[in-house]
């Protein structure tokens, strides 16, 4: 099952995951668009929230494993957030917990770090503690220590993606070190579904980008073997913003980049 199955991330990783032996069920509160061509793996959908116990447990009837896209994706006012990623992942945990679904993979997100700081050269380990930049990331660390709890408790297995920009092409400069092809970005979870028996991991979710901040050791602990770079947009993008100064300017040496300085609460 794929969380947020109509959302942008969700249509990349749905595009990637067709298998002919394989039914991806979608859960949304709003109708997921269609993929173009009809090869590839079925496609169930559920209309409902994550926090309704009754869609829930409809939507995780018979399966195997849980992709968790759902929730609010950008900064917003703490309700909402706190209502869709806190108490949605929690009640995701519960279903699951409920149905004998044992393994999620969570999206978390950079922002769940963004106020660690580059170190020079040194690839930042994935691990490191949370430090949030919004109430967003503050979210993201908190469904990450929901992940811990179950995997603790109930011996689930949870990896949390900390991904960085999974976008068709890099975004600016900061895309250069943080940019998720599409397909690395299938790659990755398709590595966490069959790893076996990971427990709880937190991994960065990035290519092989050339000028990466992030450590893909966790990930390649796991089978994730990215083969995309970024490099393959430098020129074009230091055409389009300029030279990045990556020792000196803030946008560029913080985790979470712009998202330190923007109003907390403020849709964004």
């Amino acid at each position: 099952m794929i969380t947020g199955g109509a959302g942008k991330v969700a249509t990349l990783l749905r595009t990637g995951m067709r298998r002919p032996d394989r039914v991806l069920r979608l859960l949304d509160i709003r109708e997921p668009a269609p993929l173009p061509g009809g090869d590839g793996a079925a496609e169930e959908v559920v209309i409902g929230s994550l926090t309704d116990p009754a869609v829930l447990a409809e939507a995780l009837r018979d399966v195997d494993a849980i992709v968790h896209l759902g929730g609010q994706s950008r900064e917003s006012d703490v309700r909402d957030v706190l209502e869709s990623n806190m108490f949605g992942t929690y009640q995701l945990f519960e279903a699951a917990r409920a149905a004998g679904v044992n393994r999620l993979v969570l999206a978390s997100s950079n922002h769940a770090a963004g106020f660690q700081t580059r170190r020079g050269d040194e690839l930042l380990p994935p691990g490191l503690p949370g430090r949030p930049d919004t109430l967003y990331g503050w979210s993201k660390v908190a469904m990450e220590s929901c992940g811990q709890l179950y995997a603790d408790r109930f011996g689930m297995d949870v990896i949390c993606l900390r991904i960085g920009l999974w976008f068709p092409k890099p975004p600016g400069l900061r895309g250069l070190a943080m940019w998720l092809s599409p397909d690395d970005g299938v790659r990755l979870v398709e590595a966490c579904l069959t790893a076996p028996a990971p427990g709880f991991r937190i991994v960065w979710g990035i290519s092989r980008n050339t000028r990466r901040w992030w450590s893909l050791a966790e990930g390649e602990a796991l089978g994730y073997h990215p083969a995309d770079d970024a490099e393959v947009f430098a020129d074009e993008l230091i055409a389009q913003h300029g030279e990045p100064d990556w020792d000196k300017d803030p946008l560029l040496t913080r985790v979470g980049g712009q998202w330190c300085d923007i109003p907390l609460g403020v849709a964004y």
